[in-house]
């Protein structure tokens, strides 16, 4: 989430760009027809909330994107961006006498659906809406991959870092509550650098930890359980289970038997140390799921703590982003308009398309070049010059 400035100019125009790029991906891996209700609880979908169906805090209830467009037109509707195992409420009990136009049977209510105050508006710890008419600060929101709040970055507890290898964030409310993590931060998140509060002044402590653990880490030849090692360690664990013994084991006999053991890779990181300052937001590159240890007691630790989906690589934005622009959900718009045409309509239309984001190119680079600011009416003068331009052709074609 980003706020919006009051004047814009070209940074506003390419962020606006960067901004509509993203909601078309969210967006694509959602299915605009159909309601996702058949699909049960959808791995990932785009979601949203009506206020003026639910406008009752103690009723919070999401609609699939369908829905948002076909039964919730004209609505005071708000965008939640993505939800993890969420089944669309349009109509259920929660809508009273409001149905669903897609699907009229639904049940009255989704019970594993997870809801928090993000479906009444409000976001972060501090309970702000979004936007925030009283706040002119213009803080960028970063979502948690865990409780899928949105936080002010100011509101992290620590120094937001920006490169685009790191992309996913646990808020340090998550991190408590699954403390095991703070093992792998140590060892694969990024340095944090906590704000600490002193009586004369405000200074950021750049923790670097790990500098020494490096050295004395594993081999690659030894590298502990991971998801891609799974199969491998779970025939080892088979063989050497504790319940059934060889009977060399059992008569003290090594001669001719062989046993392996599952390596735990939390054990080693753990032995290995340092700890982490267990402070703050914790800000992870996207690689770093697969360095969770996938040993059975770990496996029963995820489950426990209701977090087994980060063993699932696709759970994450980018894998749905992603597969929404590579599958039927998420085929370009372009494509989609021009699938119901022929080929010389087609053409048309790709080269109008085409000869748009050159002018717009150009439009901005020049506007960049003269220092000007990106104004409405200069914007219209620009669409104008564009149909005008087209008129001329179109003329010159019919003659």
């Amino acid at each position: 989430m980003a706020a919006n400035k009051e004047e814009p100019d070209i940074d506003d125009s390419l962020a606006s760009e960067e901004e509509l790029e993203q909601a078309l991906a969210v967006l694509a891996g959602s299915d605009p027809e159909n309601c996702s209700y058949s699909r049960g609880y959808v791995k990932r979908q785009a979601v949203f909330a009506c206020s003026t169906c639910t406008p009752n805090a103690a009723e919070p209830a999401g609609v699939c994107l369908a829905c948002a467009n076909k039964c919730h037109e004209g609505h005071d509707i708000f965008e939640l961006y993505t939800k993890r195992n969420f089944r669309c409420d349009c109509g259920n009990g929660k809508f009273g006498e409001f149905k669903c136009q897609l699907i009229l049977a639904k049940d009255e209510q989704n019970d594993r659906n997870q809801y928090n105050h993000n479906f009444n508006g409000r976001y972060c710890t501090c309970d702000r809406p979004y936007p925030d008419a009283n706040d002119q600060s213009n803080d960028e929101m970063i979502q948690c991959i865990i409780c899928e709040d949105w936080l002010h970055s100011m509101h992290l507890g620590c120094t937001t870092v920006e490169p685009d290898e790191l992309q996913e964030m646990i808020c340090e409310t998550c991190m408590n509550k699954f403390p095991l993590l703070w093992t792998y931060a140590a060892h694969f998140a990024a340095p944090p650098v906590i704000s600490v509060s002193q009586p004369e002044e405000e200074v950021e402590v750049d923790v670097e930890e790990g500098a020494e653990k490096e050295e004395s880490s594993p081999s690659r030849d030894e590298e502990p359980s991971t998801s891609v090692e799974h199969t491998k360690q779970e025939e080892a664990a088979n063989r050497s289970s504790p319940c059934k013994r060889t009977h060399e084991e059992m008569t003290g006999s090594t001669a001719n038997a062989t046993t392996k053991t599952v390596v735990c890779r939390l054990e080693e990181l753990q032995a290995e140390g340092p700890d982490r300052q267990r402070q703050g937001a914790v800000f992870w590159p996207y690689s770093w799921r697969s360095q969770l240890c996938t040993c059975m007691s770990c496996k029963k630790l995820y489950v426990a703590a209701e977090v087994q989906f980060l063993m699932d690589q696709s759970d994450t934005i980018l894998a749905y982003e992603n597969k929404g622009m590579d599958e039927p959900f998420g085929q370009h718009p372009l494509m989609a308009l021009t699938n119901s045409m022929d080929r010389v309509q087609q053409l048309e239309v790709i080269y109008g398309f085409n000869e748009f984001t050159t002018s717009m190119t150009a439009f901005l680079e020049q506007c960049v070049a003269e220092g000007k600011t990106v104004t409405v009416e200069a914007v219209h003068q620009f669409f104008e010059e564009l149909r005008a331009k087209k008129k001329r052709r179109t003329n010159a074609g019919n003659q």
